[in-house]
């Protein structure tokens, strides 16, 4: 039994989320701003799932990922030179992004935390800044901590042997496949848009860890028929080889077709579908753990509408879910891709 606005509700799976919204963390005229959540924070109150509350990760936590000496940079600039812009993605400070980033992997960190000692079936941290971007030795990409990054550590840590990192924002994770680059006990798979920032992300990466770091660099309009072929050609396949005990995503909801800075081509019941089969995967080779992350969504009622679908997958995954947005553009084919990046990691 949870309870979403006050109201009690029988579901088959316990669900908690937690809120970031760093109403501070904000530049003038920048994409990554507040009111990304604007749309998305009154839909909250009927969700069917529990407000989890967050504290501030300390500074040894963030250090589990990044360097202490860029922790202690990060700090000094938003106390001594914000606002200032550090990166030319532009990624800014303000004086309370410090504190904001900190609590936005607090509260990741609360959300798997909960999911890892079966507290909660599955999460959803709702947090800003984003993470992915985020890579040891330096913020960037609108990213100061790498979130989801912090989680993944923080439960090895805490005894899980495997944890896989699901990314299907637009933008490749240079940050999180830096991150675990050498540790083979995390693999890292990141769907994204092939040619915008930051560049990286190709299907040849990381030789030395084919099955565990695999990367699907998309063209521009890939949608929900691509994402369903990845989904069971190359997601399942992943699952597979690696045997993940608990399953983190990074949602990044730009890759809907009309985000103002990309150009991937899901749709609102796209994101149910890829959401709801991460879900059944989960329970499959997790045990259901699972925990999703917000990442990018510069669009607010694209956020809003695709947090909604995620966490109707996590909450009724029998149900379907579109709010009539499908893409208007034609989808590429993307078999030769597909095709490509199973032979580059023996799925068979």
């Amino acid at each position: 039994m949870l309870k979403g606005g006050g109201v009690l509700y029988n579901t088959p799976m316990s669900t908690v989320y937690s809120l970031v919204p760093s109403p501070s963390h904000i530049y003038p005229d920048h994409p990554e701003r507040p009111a990304r959540l604007d749309v998305l924070i009154p839909r909250l109150s009927t969700v069917q799932a529990d407000l989890l509350p967050a504290t501030a990760a300390t500074p040894e936590q963030a250090a589990l990922v990044h360097d202490p000496r860029l922790v202690a940079a990060i700090d000094e600039v938003c106390r001594t030179q914000a606002p200032a812009v550090i990166d030319y993605a532009p990624t800014f400070l303000t004086p309370s992004s410090y504190a904001d980033a900190l609590l936005a992997v607090g509260a990741t960190l609360a959300c798997t935390r909960a999911v890892q000692v079966g507290e909660a079936d599955n999460a959803f941290a709702i947090v800003r800044p984003p993470g992915h971007h985020a890579e040891p030795t330096r913020a960037m990409g609108f990213c100061i901590f790498n979130n989801v990054a912090i989680a993944a550590r923080q439960a090895l840590a805490d005894g899980l042997e495997r944890v896989l990192i699901v990314d299907y924002d637009a933008h490749h994770g240079n940050g999180t496949q830096a991150a675990f680059l050498d540790d083979e006990r995390v693999a890292y798979l990141s769907t994204h848009q092939w040619g915008i920032y930051p560049g990286t992300g190709t299907t040849f990466d990381a030789p030395h860890a084919k099955q565990r770091i695999v990367n699907v660099p998309l063209p521009a309009h890939a949608g929900d028929q691509c994402f369903a072929q990845i989904t069971e050609e190359i997601i399942r396949p992943t699952f597979e080889a690696f045997r993940p005990q608990m399953l983190l995503v990074s949602a990044g909801f730009d890759a809907h077709w009309n985000d103002p800075i990309t150009m991937l081509g899901l749709s609102t019941a796209g994101y149910f579908h890829i959401s709801k089969r991460l879900v059944e995967l989960a329970v499959e080779f997790c045990g259901g753990k699972l925990v999703f992350v917000l990442e990018g969504g510069y669009d607010p009622h694209n956020v809003a509408n695709g947090a909604e679908a995620v966490f109707r997958a996590l909450t009724r995954p029998g149900s379907a879910f579109e709010v009539g947005d499908a893409s208007p553009r034609w989808e590429p084919g993307i078999e030769s891709r597909l095709e490509e990046i199973r032979q580059w990691h023996g799925f068979t």
